[in-house]
């Protein structure tokens, strides 16, 4: 069983930035699975915002691209988000699982809020 934890939410104004962290904990070999960062925020379906390959290939919906940024780092069987110019519509609750697969459990996710 694979274990998601989510971590660097918070409060931050509209055009600040934030820097998401996820890892993954359980018997699996992390490099070969692709991870995607999900948002979802009250009253919408969940939402891919970005997704890396395990040869690190990156994909962006058009509202986050040349905004955020995923990256990985298998070492630590870790995914990261750098979330830029950062605007409120991107208030969510911000999770990590896998991408073009099957999915592990969802992890608490972590609270990202952008407000003046």
């Amino acid at each position: 069983q694979v274990q998601l934890v989510e971590s660097g939410g918070g409060l931050v104004q509209p055009g600040g930035s934030l820097r998401l962290a996820c890892t993954a904990s359980g018997r699996i070999t992390f490099s070969k699975y692709g991870m995607g960062w999900y948002r979802q925020s009250p009253g919408k379906q969940r939402e891919v915002v970005a997704d890396i390959t395990p040869g690190r290939h990156t994909n962006y919906p058009d509202f986050v691209k040349g905004r955020f940024s995923i990256f990985r780092d298998n070492d630590k069987n870790s995914v990261y988000l750098q979330m830029n110019s950062l605007k409120p519509e991107d208030t969510a609750v911000y999770y990590c699982n896998v991408a073009g697969g099957k999915l592990w459990d969802w992890g608490q996710g972590t609270q990202v809020t952008v407000s003046s």
